[in-house]
C-alpha cells in the first residue's frame, strides 16, 4: 500500500474522536442551558530543551444531573486544542462523560507533524524514522512533514475526594486514577518500523499502546493549592519481533512532585519534579547502538534517573 493510501485507511480511523466530539456540539450547542465555554492559553517549559504553547476551547454541558452529591455535577464536556513546539505541530479533540461524581469516560484524538531542528550542535527530531545504520548505531531519515502522527485513544477514571463526605476546605484530600487504550501511526513509517515524536527516545511504533496515572494530592484553600505525587505507566502492547531482548515489553514510570500554584481567579501555574525508570543494557556503549541491537540486563533490569523539571503557565479567558 502506497503512503497515499495508508494516509486514507488510518486517517479515517484516527479522525472518528473529532467526528465524535462535534456531533457532541450538535447536540448539545453552546447556547444550551446551563452551557459553559472557556478558552485557555498554556505556555509549557522545562529544564531540557523544549517548549510549547497550546490555544484550548472548551466546552462543557450539564447531563443527566441528579440531586445527590455524586449526580449534581454530571456533565459532558468537549475540548478542542491546537499546540506548536520548536519541532512540531498538533491538533487536538476530546470528549470527556462524566456520568458520577467518581468516574469518567474519555475519548479524543489528535493529529500532528514535525520536523527536524538543529540547537547547539544537537539535532532534535520533532518526526521521523529511527532506523539501524552503520556498526549497529541509530540512524535519522525523515524531512519536515513527510507524514503526519496519529493517535486515537480511549481511557476511564475513577476518582475520589475526602470533602464529598466531610464537608470542609480543608478536608480535600484527593485520588484519581486513569486508564487508557490508544493507537498511534506515523503515516510515513510501515509497520514495525521505529519513529520519533517530539525528540523522544525514537522507540515509537505502529500499534498499542497503554497509559495509565496515579494521583494522591491534598487540595487546600492557598495560593499554593495542591501538592501531590502523580506516578505514570506506560507500555507498548504491540509484539514486535525481539521485544524482550532490549525490554520493549517492560513498563517505563515516571514519578513527579505536582505543586499547583493559584495566581489569580484567570492564571495558574503547575510546577512538576520529575523521576524515570531506564533500562540497564549489557554493552558497555549502549548509547551508541540502536536499541534493537542492544541487550537488556535481566539481573538489574531497570534503574531510577533524575528527568526533568517542568513548569505549565495557563491563562483562563
Amino acid at each position: 500500500m502506497g503512503r497515499a493510501g495508508l494516509w486514507r485507511k488510518s486517517g479515517s480511523f484516527h479522525a472518528l474522536p473529532a467526528a465524535w466530539c462535534m456531533f457532541l456540539l450538535a447536540l448539545l450547542p453552546p447556547d444550551a442551558p446551563g452551557a459553559e465555554e472557556s478558552r485557555e492559553l498554556a505556555l509549557q517549559l522545562s529544564s531540557l530543551p523544549e517548549a510549547k504553547l497550546s490555544f484550548t476551547l472548551r466546552y462543557r454541558f450539564p447531563f443527566l444531573q441528579g440531586e445527590s452529591p455524586l449526580t449534581r455535577d454530571n456533565s459532558i464536556a468537549a475540548a478542542f486544542t491546537a499546540d506548536i513546539s520548536p519541532v512540531s505541530l498538533n491538533g487536538w479533540a476530546e470528549a470527556v462523560w462524566t456520568p458520577a461524581a467518581f468516574l469518567q469516560f474519555a475519548a479524543g484524538g489528535r493529529i500532528g507533524s514535525g520536523w527536524a531542528l538543529e540547537l547547539a550542535g544537537k539535532k532534535n527530531h520533532g518526526a521521523g524514522l529511527n532506523r539501524s545504520g552503520a556498526a549497529g548505531g541509530a540512524e535519522y531519515s525523515g524531512s519536515a512533514f513527510d507524514g503526519a502522527i496519529l493517535k486515537l485513544w480511549a481511557g476511564s477514571a475513577l476518582q475520589f475526594d475526602l470533602a464529598a463526605l466531610v464537608s470542609g476546605e480543608w478536608n480535600h484530600i484527593v485520588a484519581r486514577s486513569y486508564h487508557e487504550i490508544s493507537h498511534r501511526r506515523y503515516t510515513a513509517a510501515r509497520n514495525g518500523e521505529s519513529w520519533y515524536y517530539e525528540n523522544d527516545d525514537g522507540e515509537n511504533v505502529n500499534g498499542f499502546f497503554y497509559y495509565g496515572n496515579f494521583l494522591a494530592a491534598y487540595r487546600m484553600p492557598l495560593a499554593l493549592d495542591t501538592v501531590g505525587l502523580l506516578a505514570e505507566a506506560e507500555l507498548d502492547l504491540g509484539d514486535t519481533p525481539g521485544m524482550a531482548v532490549w525490554g520493549g515489553d517492560r513498563v517505563q514510570w515516571t514519578l513527579s512532585g505536582l505543586f499547583n500554584f493559584t495566581i489569580t481567579k484567570q492564571v495558574s501555574a503547575v510546577l512538576l519534579l520529575q523521576v524515570r525508570t531506564r533500562r540497564n543494557y549489557r554493552e558497555t556503549r549502549w548509547k551508541d547502538l540502536y536499541y534493537r541491537n542492544r541487550t537488556l540486563d535481566t539481573s538489574r533490569p531497570l534503574h531510577l534517573e533524575w528527568y526533568r523539571a517542568a513548569a505549565v503557565l495557563t491563562w483562563r479567558f
